[in-house]
């Protein structure tokens, strides 16, 4: 089992707007000293602080439920006298335009178009397509000798998924993972640097003109093709499908490899619930939320404060940009016991990793299924993993995942 941090009465503050504060993954330790210590911390301005600003940190989860339970006062969208706002640390000019940058009611008008596409009935007639693709993946595994299983397998089939979701054509599906990788080892303050963001765009701007003259059966079809009746026939804008491609498109792509690529390891590293697994095949799906509890592969979310309030005996201002730190959450030994144990037979398992309330990830049932067909064939079809280093990790504050997991495997034998 592993222990939690270590705990010290007092400790050196980490710089949380600095990739290089993540890239020996998530700060535990220093995160539950501010669950025990300082749970509505105040962050001051850094050399690397998005804007200059300093921000509140939120760490315990009952705080950060709080939070995302009251739009009114903690906004998506912007506070105070700001002209951008959004959910990073850097202020966004696009608040208030993106499904994530909104607040109700625009948010609802917005999500319930998208949604036309995001049904469960849609996403389970993947699962065929998907277990397939996973399948010839692990075919493709060398037996024997070392490799990287992030390239091979935990990035790749987040890439075909999202791709057969959004109807882009496979293979320009390396660009654009590509762009995503440079972008976000680049610039974590938004997220994604800025010349690999306007590649993606500019290739979303020609996959929607192509949708509207070519319609498929894909979701990005039925997304562009979706109408309110109760808001007058109301559809996307051009501007409003760009910025859902440009949501979606990374989001897809790497949250789920996080959890894949890092759930894996762990239970590589844990071999009685490998065994577990192994007796049980019932326990993938308590097994899915625990990769996502894990690794909880978008670590933070940003919201801004509407009016001056109080929380946690603190006084938040009007304007005050305000950082909820889910994976924080997810180790709160108020919320879970023992936290830092992995359990694939946790329940319940009321972790956050795919948000929660108005703003839950729309993409939860997608990669919920491949996370689930990932454990599933790997398992069934590979006899022994063997790691083969220690974890590398992507140096990123906003998404956890990693970089590269260098294992060999046996296969089992096939009668």
């Amino acid at each position: 089992m592993k222990a939690p941090p270590p705990v010290t009465p007092t400790i050196a503050p980490i710089d949380l707007a600095d990739d290089a504060s993540f890239k020996d993954g998530f700060p535990q330790a220093y995160f539950t000293w501010l669950r025990q210590n300082d749970p509505v911390h105040w962050s001051p301005p850094t050399p690397t602080s998005p804007d200059g600003e300093g921000f509140w940190v939120i760490s315990r989860y009952e705080d950060i439920m709080y939070i995302l339970r009251t739009p009114g006062i903690f906004s998506s969208n912007t506070g105070g006298d700001r002209t951008g706002g959004g959910t990073t640390m850097k202020d966004e000019r696009a608040a208030g335009k993106i499904l994530n940058y909104t607040d109700d009611p625009h948010h609802r008008v917005l999500r319930g178009l998208v949604n036309k596409g995001f049904t469960n009935q849609i996403i389970g007639q993947l699962e065929d397509e998907l277990r397939r693709r996973a399948n010839l993946l692990i075919d493709a595994f060398p037996v024997g000798p070392v490799f990287d299983f992030v390239p091979a397998f935990s990035r790749e089939l987040p890439a075909q998924a999202i791709c057969i979701v959004l109807g882009v054509p496979q293979e320009d599906r390396t660009q654009l993972i590509e762009w995503i990788d440079k972008g976000i080892a680049g610039d974590s303050q938004n997220v994604m640097a800025r010349e690999y963001y306007l590649k993606i765009r500019d290739y979303a701007k020609g996959i929607i003109a192509d949708k509207r003259r070519n319609p498929g059966d894909d979701i990005l079809t039925k997304v562009v093709q979706a109408r309110l009746d109760d808001e007058d026939g109301r559809a996307l804008t051009d501007e409003e499908l760009v910025n859902f491609f440009v949501l979606l498109f990374p989001a897809g792509a790497e949250t789920t490899r996080g959890a894949i690529g890092g759930g894996m390891r762990t239970l590589i590293e844990h071999p009685n619930q490998l065994q577990q697994l192994r007796d049980d095949p019932a326990l993938v799906k308590s097994a899915v939320e625990e990769f996502v509890r894990w690794m909880t592969p978008s670590i933070y979310k940003r919201r801004t404060v509407t009016e001056d309030t109080e929380l946690g005996s603190k006084t938040l201002k009007r304007g005050d940009k305000v950082t909820i730190w889910e994976m924080s959450a997810n180790r709160d030994s108020a919320m879970f016991d023992n936290p830092f144990d992995f359990d694939i037979s946790r329940r319940p398992n009321r972790h956050i990793g795919f948000g929660f309330g108005a703003h839950v990830c729309l993409g939860a049932a997608l990669a919920r299924l491949e996370i689930k067909i990932a454990i599933e064939e790997l398992v069934r079809r590979i006899d022994h993993f063997e790691l083969a280093g220690g974890a590398e990790y992507v140096p990123n504050n906003r998404l956890l995942g990693l970089r590269h997991l260098n294992l060999s495997v046996t296969m089992k034998e096939t009668t």
